[in-house]
């Protein structure tokens, strides 16, 4: 059986921090920590909602982080900027190393699918205007089941969306509780360590293979 790799889209194939650019233009210095806040707010409202079974789209858990971060940085955004800021997150570039990657994996004959907590239309959008998307199979949201990352069933669902069996399956995730969900769910993962300041979780589940670089995966793999 073909191997299927599930790539996550913000903040492995998609450069969040690409948000950083529009920020300055609106409160200058501020802007990376801005980002930063935003990012990290956005996924806890994910987590907590995933928890409450109070399902919303991932673009609300964007939206919702947003206005927190305002309020915590005392930043005073006006809601024209708000939605131009929402506008661009739809339209974030993609690592440096993504394209030369997923060509060599696609030409290795690995099956590539797109797996996130965005909604389908979202990522399919930010595939396209990243100029990724011809390189996958499908894209697999977690809209259709109401939950979010690490629910054990979001990555089965997974499986039975794409048609893998877990041992044949590989979850490529720069976010530590996401590689670590999939292992727990049974699928094999590589984390990739875009950063040498960035910590994986000491829960006792290590990843499978650990990458500085996405180009690093197809010897990993082979």
């Amino acid at each position: 059986m073909s191997v299927t790799l599930a790539f996550d889209v913000y903040g492995t194939l998609i450069d969040t921090q690409g948000i950083v650019s529009s920020l300055e233009k609106m409160i200058g210095t501020q802007a990376s920590e801005f980002s930063r806040s935003w990012r990290e707010k956005q996924l806890e409202y994910s987590f907590r909602r995933g928890l409450m079974q109070n399902y919303a789209p991932f673009s609300v858990c964007t939206s919702n982080a947003l206005d927190f971060t305002c309020s915590y940085l005392k930043v005073s955004l006006t809601q024209a900027q708000k939605t131009e800021l929402l506008k661009n997150y739809r339209t974030l570039p993609a690592f440096a190393d993504v394209i030369e990657s997923l060509s060599q994996l696609k030409a290795a004959g690995y099956r590539l699918f797109a797996f996130s907590n965005g909604s389908t239309d979202a990522v399919e959008e930010l595939l396209v205007n990243a100029g990724i998307r011809t390189y996958f199979d499908g894209v697999v949201s977690v809209e259709d089941i109401r939950s979010f990352k690490p629910n054990p069933g979001v990555y089965s669902y997974f499986l039975r969306q794409s048609g893998a069996l877990g041992s044949a399956a590989w979850l490529i995730s720069s976010n530590p509780f996401d590689v670590i969900g999939a292992i727990s769910a049974g699928l094999q993962s590589a984390w990739v360590q875009r950063s040498q300041d960035a910590i994986f979780d000491p829960w006792g589940i290590e990843p499978t293979a650990t990458v500085a670089s996405l180009n690093e995966l197809n010897d990993v793999l082979a």
